[in-house]
């Protein structure tokens, strides 16, 4: 298969999905932030001064999968129909990775794989932006796709995850 954002002139153009089903979709992506140990223990406790990172990382992820076709320039406006992020932390050798999931759904006409994805990098981005002043150093990513069900092209699941840190 080609790419589909391509004319017969080799311009970019928005796919026509007028004549694709109507099914219910859903995409989960990860992303990830690495902190130090203060940042951590200031976000665990809550201590970080632009107030609660999870709690506002959660509601720019959210605002951002509704956002998608106005930030990525051949997306399909979504009526997206739920928005679900998870956080969880993990330590390895002394390095603090919060790992974000944002799980999206629609019925629609086509997927909704990049706003699971912005949902997830957008959530890191506002971690960071929150945290900035205390570590510099963060690192984000990996942000990829985990899982993607329905539409014509068929499932998807990533078998290797953000919790080995080997991706």
């Amino acid at each position: 298969m080609g790419f589909t954002h391509f004319n017969e002139q080799g311009r970019a153009n928005m796919v026509d999905i007028s004549e694709k089903a109507e099914t219910t979709r859903v995409a989960t992506a990860a992303s990830s932030i690495e902190v130090n140990k203060e940042t951590y223990d200031k976000i665990t406790s809550q201590e970080i001064g632009k107030g609660d990172v999870l709690a506002v990382s959660q509601i720019a992820g959210i605002m951002a999968a509704k956002k998608t076709s106005d930030l990525i320039p051949m997306c399909h406006p979504l009526f997206i129909k739920g928005v679900n992020i998870e956080f969880n932390w993990t330590e390895k050798e002394g390095k603090y990775r919060l790992l974000i999931e944002a799980t999206v759904k629609t019925k629609g006409s086509t997927g909704v794989e990049m706003e699971a994805l912005t949902a997830a990098t957008v959530c890191a981005l506002t971690a960071y932006d929150m945290c900035k002043a205390i570590d510099k150093g963060m690192v984000i990513g990996p942000t990829y796709l985990l899982t993607k069900t329905g539409g014509k092209s068929g499932d998807f699941t990533r078998e290797q995850g953000l919790t080995d840190w080997g991706v």
